[in-house]
C-alpha cells in the first residue's frame, strides 16, 4: 500500500478551560518507524471520560491539540522495520495504556494514555507501536470491537482479575452505560447471578434480556441497598462494580456482602466519598481502584469472549463525520451500552 500524506481526523482545541471537536482534513500521516504499525482505524467508541475532557474535567497532556478517543479499531496497513508481531491485513484494537502490558502498571502508565496523554483514535490512520495493539477475536466487527479497549478491559480486571468471580456469585452493576453492561455480558456468561440498577425500567428489561435476574430502579427505590440484600436473601452483592462515585459508594459498602469485593471504578454523581476501614474489617470486604488495565488483560478479555461468544451491546452507531453527535448522545445518558463511530 501506498501511505497517503494526509488524512481526516477530528482533533480537539483547547477553548477556555476545556476543548472544542473540530475536523482537520489535511492531517498528516506518520509512516510507521521501527516496531511500529500504520492501522487504518474501522470504528471507534466514546467514553464518558472523552466527554469529561472536552468539560476541561479530566487531566490530558499540555498540547493545545489533541486527538481524542483512547477506543478503536481497524486493520493494519503498513508494518515499519522490526516490527513482528502482526502482518498486514490484521485486523486489531489498541490498548488503552500503550506502555501496560501486563502485571502492575508502570509508573508512567498515564503518560501512555490514548486520547488523554497522546493522540487517540478518531482518525482515518493511526501510528502506534506494534506493543499497544491486541488482535480482534474473529467472531466480531470492528464496531463491536471498538467497544472494549476501556470499557469491556474495565469490567474484566474489577470482576475477573481483582475480584476472581467464581460461578454462583452474585454481582451489583449500577446503570446501563459501556462499564455496566459488559460487566453484565462477562458476569452472566461467568455464571454469576446479576442485579443491575437503572431509573429506566424499559433499560431494566433490556438488561434482563442480557441475563440480568435482579431489577432496581433507584428512582422507585432509592434506598437500594436494601433491595439489594433482598434479592441476595440478605447476604449482599459479592462483586460491585462502582462507577457512581462519591454518590453511590456508601450504598455499596452498605450492599457488599462479607468477604466481597467493590471495584472502585468512576465518579459519575462525583469523585472522592470516605472508605471507613472498620466497614471493611468488620466484613473482611476489600476495596479496589480500577482504572482500566493491561494489554494482557485485553487479551484474556478477548479469549473469554471468543469462548462464550459475547456480542458487545452497541447503543447507537454514528458516522465519522457525525462525531459530535456521538458526544451529544454519550452527554445526554440516554445510552443503553456503548456509542461507536464508523470510520
Amino acid at each position: 500500500m501506498i501511505i497517503p500524506e494526509t488524512q481526516q481526523r477530528f482533533e480537539l482545541v483547547r477553548k477556555d478551560q476545556g476543548f472544542r471537536l473540530q475536523l482537520n482534513e489535511h492531517a498528516p500521516v506518520r509512516a510507521p518507524g521501527e516496531h511500529e504499525v500504520l492501522v487504518r482505524v474501522r470504528a471507534s467508541s466514546i467514553n464518558r471520560r472523552d466527554v469529561a475532557i472536552t468539560h476541561g474535567f479530566y487531566p490530558v497532556g499540555s498540547s493545545d491539540r489533541l486527538v481524542p478517543l483512547s477506543d478503536g479499531a481497524g486493520d493494519i496497513v503498513a508494518v515499519g522495520p522490526r516490527a513482528h508481531r502482526f502482518n498486514i491485513g490484521d485486523r486489531v484494537a489498541a490498548i488503552f495504556f500503550q506502555n501496560w502490558l501486563r502485571g502492575r502498571a508502570p509508573q508512567n502508565a498515564g503518560a501512555s494514555a490514548l486520547g488523554g496523554a497522546v493522540d487517540g483514535m478518531l482518525a482515518q490512520y493511526v501510528t502506534l507501536h506494534e506493543d499497544g495493539l491486541v488482535a480482534i477475536p474473529p467472531s466480531l466487527s470492528y464496531e463491536q470491537a471498538a467497544t472494549l479497549p476501556c470499557a469491556g478491559v474495565t469490567a474484566w480486571s474489577g470482576l475477573m482479575r481483582c475480584g476472581h468471580l467464581q460461578a454462583g456469585d452474585s454481582v451489583l452493576l449500577q446503570g446501563t452505560g459501556g462499564v455496566s453492561v459488559l460487566g453484565l455480558q462477562i458476569a452472566a456468561a461467568a455464571g454469576a447471578h446479576v442485579h443491575i440498577t437503572s431509573s429506566s425500567d424499559e433499560k431494566l428489561q433490556l438488561a434482563r434480556s442480557l441475563g440480568a435476574t435482579g431489577l432496581i430502579n433507584y428512582r422507585k427505590h432509592p434506598d437500594w441497598e436494601n433491595s439489594v440484600r433482598e434479592l441476595t436473601a440478605g447476604r449482599g452483592a459479592d462483586h460491585i462494580l462502582e462507577v457512581g462515585g462519591s454518590g453511590t459508594l456508601q450504598q455499596s459498602l452498605a450492599a457488599v456482602s462479607s468477604g466481597g469485593h467493590i471495584a472502585l471504578i468512576g465518579g459519575l454523581a462525583g469523585f472522592g466519598g470516605d472508605i471507613p476501614a472498620v466497614t471493611l474489617i468488620g466484613k473482611n470486604a476489600s476495596v479496589t481502584g480500577i482504572f482500566v488495565g493491561s494489554r494482557a488483560d485485553f487479551e484474556a478479555l478477548n479469549a473469554f469472549i471468543e469462548q462464550h461468544r459475547i456480542k458487545p451491546v452497541i447503543d447507537r452507531s454514528f458516522e465519522f463525520f457525525n462525531a459530535e453527535l456521538a458526544y451529544e448522545r454519550m452527554e445526554s445518558a440516554s445510552h443503553f451500552g456503548k456509542i461507536v463511530i464508523r470510520h
